[in-house]
């Protein structure tokens, strides 16, 4: 049931091929220029009998990579010509992403996998290969516009990450619900708001995060702070809605995802031995930059208020005022304790737990992004996040670049995402591929996924700082626009709404100052 509804927002989309060559006798190599999850259509002519098709994500020695690295895809099919003018190929369903959790699409549209590449092996000599002898079958949003956002700079590399990250939103919608790349295409509470939040500044349609919202409702995962990503979820719904009434049918089901029972008296959440297991921080583990786990974890805690915070907001929003008091007085006294037991007055910055004086980047990252850091303390955090570098997984990479961004270290954060070495989006880049990945690099995650929405930050932090447009009512009724260029001399780019696109162009003077233009629909209040 939930599958075929999940279904109905994606559709599969012919695609020609971008490049036709021959890298060795017999072998037909086609490129489709990105990596799609889809399929093949194909027309054989009459003198070519049976071809062996290769389909692959990886490129090794100019040849389809066969045995690739981690979870990156590659498939082998045999196709005997038969009487239809055009025949599907598709692999062998794959146990590693067709669980009894995973996302299923519709048994019409055969198996799809991720791939650009395609090698038709026992092409005869003699018969010369047409390019519209084959398509690929691509799924993607079914409201998907691709000219929906635009993003463009004075920095040309940083315009290649946008681009990367917006196609890898486009096509990570495949499966119509939101799910975690290609290896168990389930739905994930983390990934899933990064992919929300990013979908929206790519393209303005609410539908498929809301699918994956009650999906997770319905099956969730397991890590502690990946309850809090729902109230997230929630949230951003309404702020890009505007609308009420769908939260409001979910507002007690979200009660669930405060960690009810783990709460000292204090407000502090706490961890016994088996719920610590459970806290996650960062993924993979060696991405924690050395976090030590106590029962009473910052990282936790910092999201044990924010999602207080918003649910303030939230029951405000429906008409429960009372309701709504009662999480503000919570995260207002979460908070203080938080400054208690988790900030160091030496240092100036934020210890990993209680009974611990290791101090991580991730346990300040996420006080700074949050709100929990006093004004006279920001700048010893800022500092000492700034230290570290990019000592986190591109999953936190979200809030160490809001942390930084909302701090106004716009120039810090741009050379960060454009840092030379393996971990940065340049490298992605730089690699050639066309989707995000899980991880930075595959050193740190040897059985990564190449196409993991997770990794598509910029998407959102792009449009959201850089440009600088944020709502300041729900459903971009009023706006700010209050663009940060840091090392760039201009930025202009499209950013999606409801209520339609918000266009900006900004800036910098010879004297450092930043002007911009907006134009937006009559219906968007411009705040400057």
């Amino acid at each position: 049931m939930e599958s075929s509804r999940s279904a109905l927002l994606s559709r599969l989309v012919s695609e020609s091929a971008q490049t036709v060559s021959s890298p060795a006798p017999g072998v037909i190599l086609i490129d489709f220029g990105r990596v799609a999850f889809g399929n093949l259509r194909l027309r054989l002519p009459e003198d070519v009998s049976e071809i062996t098709v290769h389909l692959g994500e990886a490129m090794a020695n100019h040849r389809i990579d066969r045995e690739p690295p981690g979870s990156v895809r590659y498939a082998q099919i045999k196709v005997a010509r038969d009487s239809a003018e055009w025949q599907q190929v598709c692999p062998e369903p794959d146990a590693r992403n067709t669980g009894p959790q995973a996302v299923l699409l519709p048994p019409e549209w055969g198996v799809v996998l991720p791939f650009r590449w395609v090698e038709l092996e026992g092409w005869p000599s003699d018969v010369t290969f047409e390019a519209s002898w084959i398509e690929r079958s691509a799924a993607y949003a079914s409201s998907w516009n691709d000219s929906a956002a635009e993003f463009s700079s004075s920095n040309p590399l940083l315009d290649r990450v946008w681009e990367l990250c917006r196609y890898s939103i486009k096509a990570t919608t495949f499966a119509g619900v939101y799910v975690d790349g290609d290896r168990e295409r389930i739905p994930y509470e983390a990934d899933a708001y990064v992919n929300q939040i990013s979908h929206y500044a790519c393209d303005p349609h609410p539908e498929m995060a809301r699918v994956t919202f009650d999906w997770l409702m319905r099956a969730p995962t397991w890590p502690t702070e990946w309850a809090a990503h729902m109230v997230f979820m929630a949230h951003a719904d309404w702020q890009f809605t505007g609308e009420t009434d769908w939260v409001a049918e979910r507002y007690e089901s979200l009660k669930t995802k405060l960690l009810p029972g783990r709460e000292r008296a204090d407000g502090l959440i706490t961890s016994n031995a088996e719920e610590m297991k459970l806290d996650i921080v960062d993924w993979p583990p060696s991405e924690r930059d050395g976090y030590e786990f106590t029962s009473v974890n910052t990282v936790v805690n910092a999201f044990q208020y924010r999602a207080l915070a918003l649910m303030a907001e939230l029951a405000q929003a429906i008409g429960n005022a009372t309701e709504s008091a009662h999480y503000r007085d919570q995260s207002a006294a979460l908070a203080t304790a938080y400054q208690k037991a988790f900030f160091d007055p030496t240092r100036g910055i934020y210890r990993d737990g209680e009974v611990t004086e290791h101090a991580s980047q991730h346990a300040n990252i996420v006080s700074l992004a949050f709100g929990l850091v006093y004004p006279a303390h920001q700048p010893a955090v800022i500092e000492f996040i700034k230290s570290k570098g990019m000592a986190c997984s591109v999953y936190l990479a979200q809030y160490l670049f809001e942390a930084l961004l909302l701090a106004g270290e716009a120039t810090y954060a741009l050379e960060l995402m454009l840092a030379p070495g393996n971990r940065s989006w340049r490298h992605m880049v730089e690699s050639g591929t066309t989707i995000t990945w899980e991880a930075w690099d595959q050193s740190y995650k040897p059985n990564q996924d190449w196409n993991h929405a997770w990794g598509a930050a910029p998407a959102n932090l792009l449009p959201r700082f850089i440009l600088g447009v944020e709502p300041l009512e729900p459903g971009y009724r009023r706006i700010t626009v209050r663009p940060q260029l840091g090392n760039l001399s201009w930025a202009q780019g499209v950013v999606p709404t409801v209520h339609g696109p918000i266009r900006v162009r900004a800036q910098k003077e010879p004297s450092g100052e930043i002007t911009f233009e907006v134009e937006a629909p009559p219906t968007i209040q411009v705040v400057r």
